[in-house]
């Protein structure tokens, strides 16, 4: 969408943009107006509790130390909080205090313009490190950031960032597209709008320069976006499709292709746009679905249009012999036909072969030919007409039977002069008006009926498009594609595809590839660089007549030396052919173009081929296979090693978003937060109609009522590549962005923690010997050591959705739920000095450790609290997390064992928790372990402490299996060898025990019934490895012994109900 040229309008999707000094003003504001309050709030409470205590001295050291603690946080100045003025480009200057909340709009503030200034996203083409090249898919120059660009620049950034840690000289190219019909569209309205000119008033050279005008002060606002969103791409490298470096190395590929013989000039079938008077690539085609008569508008038309209809009519036949009825979606056309065609074997038509139809308006004759190809004997009247100059079907037949091409249009969409002179003139929609009724004046009218139907539509100006047959430039596929398919496909592959069903994709296309149209009637674009030669002695002298007298070359000098060359001795004038390339022709060279070529430059000797491309799926074919067929031509080979496809993002309700329902998504609106108001007057600035613009306004205030709240770009992100498992469309909720939101205040909660545990005069330590530490320490180090390994493996196999799984289960159900928990204790007895100082330098670990593990993912809190970690003395830690090392596995920490036993605990832990009463949390009650196996009751028993404290319970007494189940208890089972006891005294719930016991049998029975069936299977034990069978085995058991123990369970509480009464 083309950003307006009044400021109000010039970004629809901004909402109250405010200066950066205005937005740290605003922040500061509030954030001193909130702790003033909380302030206030704390004083009131203590002077509260001092009347109380007034009467009560005390001599408890501890208690005088809380409360001087107490009184220190009080006086705690609210400037402490608040983060000074960080000059653009200089690091970030942090507040003396953590704030009490994350805040993403102070967090996310500063860092990036000090990465950018510092040159931390810089590659080195003269580096020894391996080289890891990404080149950023050029958005559009007339685009705003949508949600796709979001899920792009979060699933690039992730791997880049990545990959830089890891120790590799990562490139990550910033390009812009100069997107040919778009950048047209928006400025020749801009110029409708400000002077009532088209572009034909003012000209070709006027228009371009008003085009470069209009790029230089309103395009390429996305790639400042992409900034907010944390991409560290080497702006220095930063390149536009038309500039200089990229012109010249588009006219060389032409060049070059055409002197390999895999460029040709012809007359063609192509996508033929009527309001934009050009042809238009297939994918810039919407195929709309149409399943019954409907109308819709069409640009130029004052009255809605007629789609879904099958208009029946009849041609006479020639000799009185009768006639012959065909029906057409595009009555129209027949206005072109020159053959009806039918099956050879239809038995109805076998006295018409090689007979003619009439036409009725023109006297044409019509031939009946046979094509068994086209015609389907069993459907409609099995004749039908064929239009070769409007069909692509008919093309073909056209072709096979050396029929005439009669085009009928003109390039607007009228009737020309081979209509007819009673239709000549008529835009082609009336023209099916006025047809049918000349059909039903001549009695040829045979009726019609509903018919369902593909429309094409052109995404950019939303006309109906008209296949028209025009002389255009086309480039010969076949070689190139089959360098590609073989790429993909052979057995040495060049080239992986991942998710890897796309390469059956891969090879369905290039198998049936057509070759490609690149020239566009545009004048904005690269200009083909191809002369036409008109000699002194032809005949026709207009451009373009005869397709024998076009020379290529780089430059108008070389065109004429070619000229000479070919047309010795004669006289002749050049001109340049006026149309321009397709965009995707630039933008299939972008690899290439962006490291210099075709100038063998240290970039393009250093980083081709590039590592990955990562894209959605839908451009496969239209962006992906011709980079690589002109990769592999032009330079020698693949232009990347790996294709990561991406999900296509709809919203949450699974419908695709579309600027004609008003449902996109703004990524900056979720990072930044909108009102209601703010989304409404977004669809306000938008194109649409009045009825879709209240529906729209309706799903907004339905999914978001009061708005969409601050996220931040680190949720966002996260959030995004979390989605990625959903390998073909992601179903995009904001509420899952917003509770990754209240996880960055987790992870935020967790530093503050440690700040505070940690004390100002911490030293972290240069070693850590792990055998003599708490289990806990043992234990966290070594899942952290798992989380490792499976973000690593999951980001070399790119299952992002993996790598955030892993890492968020490990900070949040791991590091906080657990780890963090366990210790506190540490921090409040005296009797625990030596785990305390254990637990101090375990925690630093795992922050320090867990935030370069998450940084590629939420490059913006991370960087933020790894700043305010205490360093090692005397270390050389590097200036920016995103430049250290990202961590690996240290065997060291690895223990199996203590795994086992936490796994053990933390499911003891749960049981215990859900024993509890939700109306009681706070009171500690007695609990009781049966364990049905030595190892276990010495793992309770060695645990006792972590169980105790994770748990809030006042005691855990260990029993065995020949012990009685203690008396008055709520139970459940942790496992086949354990289950636990929670004595709720005269608190126990009766009926309650009894349904939740009844859930748990119903929940393993069903578990054992399942498996059961799979191992009673007929073939199992012959198909089924050895050891699987015996794990089964095992399963079985374990969930009888399960069952067993709720037998019990339920057989002593029916006791105790019976004795109750």
């Amino acid at each position: 969408m083309a950003p307006p040229m009044d400021d109000k309008l010039e970004n629809p999707n901004k909402v109250d943009k405010i200066d950066d000094q205005d937005l740290e003003r605003k922040i500061k504001k509030e954030q001193k107006a909130k702790l003033k309050e909380e302030k206030k709030l704390k004083a009131a409470q203590k002077a509260e509790a001092a009347k109380l205590q007034a009467q009560k001295p005390t001599d408890d050291p501890k208690k005088s130390d809380r409360r001087q603690r107490r009184r220190d946080v009080d006086e705690e100045r609210t400037e402490d909080f608040i983060d000074p003025a960080t000059p653009d480009g200089q690091k970030k200057q942090l507040s003396r205090q953590m704030a009490k909340q994350y805040n993403p709009s102070v967090v996310e503030k500063s860092w990036y313009s000090w990465w950018e200034a510092s040159g931390f996203f810089v590659a080195d083409a003269n580096c020894s490190k391996p080289p890891f090249v990404i080149v950023l898919p050029p958005p559009n120059v007339t685009g705003a950031l949508h949600i796709g660009h979001g899920l792009t620049a979060a699933i690039q950034d992730t791997i880049i960032r990545w990959r830089r840690m890891s120790g590799y000289n990562v490139l990550w190219v910033p390009g812009m597209d100069h997107a040919g019909i778009a950048t047209q569209v928006v400025v020749e309205k801009k110029l409708m709008r400000e002077s009532k000119l088209t572009r034909h008033d003012i000209g070709r050279e006027k228009f371009v320069s008003e085009v470069w005008k209009w790029k230089n002060d309103y395009g390429g606002q996305i790639l400042n976006q992409e900034r907010r969103l944390g991409a560290s791409l080497d702006w220095s490298r930063e390149c536009f499709t038309m500039d200089d470096a990229r012109s010249k190395a588009v006219t060389e590929a032409f060049v070059r292709l055409y002197k390999k013989g895999l460029l040709y000039r012809d007359h063609r079938l192509v996508n033929w746009d009527c309001t934009l008077r050009t042809a238009i690539s297939d994918i810039e085609v919407d195929h709309e679905e149409i399943t019954e008569e409907t109308y819709r508008k069409v640009p130029g038309y004052e009255h809605e249009v007629q789609f879904g209809v099958l208009t029946s009519f009849a041609y006479a036949l020639e000799g009185g012999m009768g006639e012959i009825v065909v029906a057409t979606t595009r009555v129209e056309t027949m206005l072109g036909d020159t053959a009806i065609a039918v099956h050879s074997k239809d038995k109805r038509y076998a006295h018409l072969h090689g007979k003619c139809a009439v036409h009725p308006f023109n006297e044409r004759k019509l031939p009946i030919i046979c094509d068994d190809i086209l015609v389907d004997p069993e459907f409609g009247t099995g004749a039908v007409k064929i239009t070769p100059a409007h069909d692509p079907n008919d093309f073909e037949v056209g072709k096979r039977h050396n029929l005439a091409f009669v085009n009928i249009f003109t390039d607007e969409g009228k009737i020309n002069s081979n209509g007819g002179a009673d239709f000549e003139g008529l835009p082609r929609f009336a023209a099916r008006v006025a047809v049918v009724e000349a059909l039903k004046a001549k009695g040829l009218y045979r009726g019609a009926q509903k018919n369902e139907m593909k429309l094409g539509i052109c995404s950019r100006s939303n006309d109906v498009v008209e296949p028209m047959i025009k002389p255009q430039w086309f480039v010969d596929c076949k070689s190139m594609a089959k360098l590609a398919l073989d790429a993909v496909m052979s057995d040495d592959k060049k080239i992986e595809i991942i998710p890897h069903q796309y390469e059956q994709e891969w090879k369905r296309w290039l198998e049936n590839i057509r070759d490609w149209c690149i020239s566009r009637q545009l004048w904005w674009g690269h200009r083909i660089p191809a002369w036409y030669v008109t000699i002194e002695d032809d005949q026709l002298k207009d451009v373009g007549s005869y397709n024998d007298h076009w020379v290529v070359g780089r430059n108008e000098q070389e065109a004429i030396i070619e000229a000479k060359k070919i047309f010795s001795g004669k006289k002749f004038e050049i001109a340049q052919d006026p149309d321009v390339l397709d965009t995707w022709f630039s933008s299939g060279l972008f690899p290439l173009s962006v490291l210099g070529w075709p100038d063998v430059t240290p970039d393009f000797k250093a980083f081709y081929p590039t590592t990955v491309l990562e894209t959605g799926h839908d451009i496969l074919f239209f962006w992906v296979a011709r980079m690589v067929m002109l990769g592999m031509q032009l330079g020698g080979d693949v232009p990347f090693r790996k294709v990561y496809l991406h999900p296509m993002i709809r919203d949450a309700h699974g419908q695709k978003m579309s600027k004609s329902k008003g449902n996109v998504i703004d990524p900056l609106e979720v990072t930044n937060g909108v009102s209601l108001e703010g989304l409404h007057k977004r669809l306000e600035a938008s194109n649409l109609d009045r009825s879709e613009l209240e529906k729209a306004k309706l799903d907004q205030a339905k999914d978001f009522p009061n708005g969409i709240p601050e996220c931040g770009a680190d949720a966002l992100r996260f959030a995004l590549v979390s989605y990625t498992a959903q390998s073909d469309k992601i179903n995009l909720d904001v509420l899952r962005v917003i509770g990754y939101r209240q996880w960055c205040n987790k992870l935020w909660n967790a530093i503050r923690f440690a700040m505070m545990k940690l004390g100002d005069d911490y030293a972290p330590p240069e070693k850590l010997d792990v055998k003599f530490m708490p289990p806990v320490c043992q234990w966290i180090l070594s899942v952290l050591n798992n989380a490792i390994a499976k973000t690593i493996s999951s980001f070399e196999l790119y299952k992002f959705s993996d790598a955030t799984t892993a890492v968020y289960a490990w900070w949040q159900f791991q590091l906080c739920d657990v780890f963090i928990e366990a210790i506190k204790p540490y921090f409040i007895d005296s009797k625990f000095e030596s785990a305390r100082a254990d637990a101090r330098h375990t925690l630093w670990i795992c922050l320090d450790t867990g935030l370069r593990l998450l940084h590629p993912l939420m490059p913006f809190v991370t960087e933020e609290l790894w700043q305010r970690l205490p360093q090692i003395e005397g270390s050389c830690r590097k200036e920016s997390i995103m430049i250290s090392d990202y961590p690996s596995v240290i065997e060291a920490w690895s223990n199996e064992k203590i795994e086992n036993d936490m796994e053990i605990v933390n499911a003891t832990v749960r049981k215990l928790r859900s024993l509890r009463p939700q109306s009681d949390r706070s009171e500690r009650y007695p609990a009781f372990a049966i364990c049905r196996q030595h190892d276990i009751a010495n793992t309770m028993r060695t645990y006792e402490f972590e169980i105790l404290t994770l748990a809030t319970v006042s005691s855990l007494k260990v029993l065995t299996e020949n012990d009685m189940a203690p008396a008055g208890c709520a139970v459940d089972v942790v496992n086949e060898s354990l289950s636990v006891y929670l004595q709720l005294q005269g608190t126990l719930d009766a009926e309650a025990e009894r349904e939740k016991l009844r859930k748990r049998r119903e929940e393993i029975q069903k578990k054992h019934d399942l498996l059961a069936q799979e191992v009673n299977n007929a073939g199992y034990k012959e198909k089924a490895p050895l050891s699987i069978q015996e794990e089964q085995m095992r399963k079985l058991n374990a969930y009888l012994e399960e069952l067993k123990i709720i037998d019990e369970a339920e057989q002593d509480l029916e006791t105790r109900i019976c004795e109750q009464k």
